[in-house]
């Protein structure tokens, strides 16, 4: 019997005519392909490349690369073990990726990131188990720009075991990367048979790839590394108003990126990935904490599940400034709303302050968040013949249901034990303890975690090799 819960926000119906005028879309509208191997790749497949430098793609070109894709990645951590399956309903979290601020425990304001804070985010998610994958957490301010990309990676790698969803943010940049993984796994055949990374590809709302983005996605599928297709629609400022005419544009350039990644290298491992908000025409914001983000991302993800690719969006954050009421609330809703939707990788935990600002606190704090919303997705289980008859002709008279052999067997599968960041005592033992708030004992958290053993070092060669190709 399957008891999972699911969260979904389109009927079928909707969904199909959301994919048909996408097509249509990438059809009569076209994209805008800033790389030139990329609009060769598509005029090749009968694409068409009009003078006003849009490429009109016909729908039997995005029919066909669908069939070639894969419903499901698996990953596998540094040494090649602990595999994570994207695909089916299966949900997973990582940290959210590439912010530039960092907020200190008890500071009112964010300051620069630094490469020690990358190598803290990396060792900190190393050792909470409910985050599956790490990321390059954070933009560091002290390496220079041309090289930010690399340097994460490389801290990521030197510091964590997980496997890592990253990015590029400069030409050239990816082939070395890619080599940085070679270097870990230990050669090209065996880093396409078990990933180690996944890269974002992000078009650029409306309908548009750069230059960068687009050979990134190429790059990626020729080595044979998932990359993760991001579109970033914002409802009223690059996109339509709308949520579905939102949710269509947005399937519009996941497909074009779909056609460009499938056609340059059939069957090469891709995500359907989302990173849509409701922009907020008050503030000029694009709030991801808020609830019509979620359900685009909800149902992009449903949207991706329909054309049976593995799914990922940017949920459980916050755009909140602080470690307050707001912030808990946006987390923890869009953690909850990402595992009930069955959302396979998702990108978030421990941010603030519309993805610019990461916390080492928050990053604990949306770990416990991401637990219970893992627990709640595993739905209620049958555990035995009867449902309560048998177990109330045991405990009865008297209700002592403590002394049930049941009890004991179960407690633990049927309830989730928070960690030390979250209170249940009575208020009594509350004050005894200090009243500390949730920040407090996140903090505490934080401190305990870093100072505990990490992870084995990588092999030497591995760590020279490394070593070298920063230098160089």
């Amino acid at each position: 019997m399957d008891t999972r819960p699911r969260l979904r926000f389109l009927d079928d119906a909707t969904v199909i005519e959301v994919v048909e005028e996408a097509k249509r879309i990438l059809e009569e509208v076209g994209v805008e392909i800033h790389h030139a191997a990329g609009r060769e790749i598509l005029a090749d497949a009968g694409a068409r490349v009009g003078n006003d430098g849009r490429v009109r793609i016909g729908a039997g070109i995005v029919d066909r690369a669908l069939a070639t894709t894969r419903s499901e990645v698996v990953f596998h951590d540094r040494g090649g073990g602990a595999p994570i399956l994207a695909g089916g309903d299966t949900v997973s979290y990582n940290p959210g990726s590439a912010a530039t601020q960092v907020l200190d425990y008890g500071e009112s304001r964010a300051r620069p990131a630094t490469s020690e804070d990358c190598l803290r985010f990396a060792a900190l998610t190393d050792r909470l188990p409910d985050l599956a994958f790490q990321s390059t957490c954070v933009v560091p301010s002290d390496v220079s720009v041309e090289i930010a990309d690399r340097h994460r990676l490389c801290v990521a790698l030197l510091s964590g075991r997980k496997p890592i969803v990253t990015g590029t943010f400069a030409e050239g940049s990816f082939e070395i990367m890619r080599e940085m993984l070679v270097c870990v796994r230990g050669s090209d055949a065996a880093l396409r048979e078990k990933p180690l990374a996944l890269f974002d590809c992000c078009p650029t709302s409306p309908l548009a790839w750069s230059d960068l983005s687009c050979a990134s996605l190429i790059g990626c599928a020729l080595a044979g590394i998932p990359a993760e297709l991001i579109s970033v629609p914002m409802t009223g400022a690059t996109s339509p108003v709308t949520l579905l005419g939102a949710l269509t544009q947005h399937t519009a350039e996941n497909l074009s990126g779909v056609a460009i990644h499938q056609l340059a290298a059939p069957g090469a491992p891709l995500i359907y990935g989302a990173c849509a908000s409701a922009f907020d025409m008050r503030r000029g914001t694009s709030p991801m904490g808020a609830v019509e983000s979620m359900m685009l991302n909800a149902a992009a993800a449903q949207v991706g599940k329909h054309l049976g690719l593995p799914t990922h969006a940017y949920m459980a954050l916050s755009d909140s400034k602080s470690l307050d009421y707001q912030a808990g609330m946006e987390s923890g809703g869009g953690a909850l709303v990402a595992a009930l939707a069955g959302i396979n990788i998702v990108s978030g935990p421990g941010m603030l302050e519309f993805a610019g600002c990461q916390s080492l606190e928050k990053l604990v704090l949306d770990h416990e968040a991401c637990a219970l919303a893992l627990r709640a997705a595993r739905g209620m289980a049958r555990r035995g013949e009867s449902l309560a008859l048998e177990s109330m002709k045991e405990a009865l008279p008297g209700g002592q249901f403590l002394k049930l052999d049941e009890t004991r067997r179960w407690f633990r599968e049927e309830l989730r034990i928070p960690g030390a960041v979250v209170d249940r005592d009575l208020r009594d033992a509350w004050l005894a303890s200090g009243s500390k708030r949730a920040a407090d004992r996140a903090h505490e958290e934080v401190v305990r975690l870093l100072a505990a053993t990490g992870p084995p070092p990588l092999e030497p060669a591995a760590v020279a090799a490394l070593r070298r190709l920063m230098q160089a």
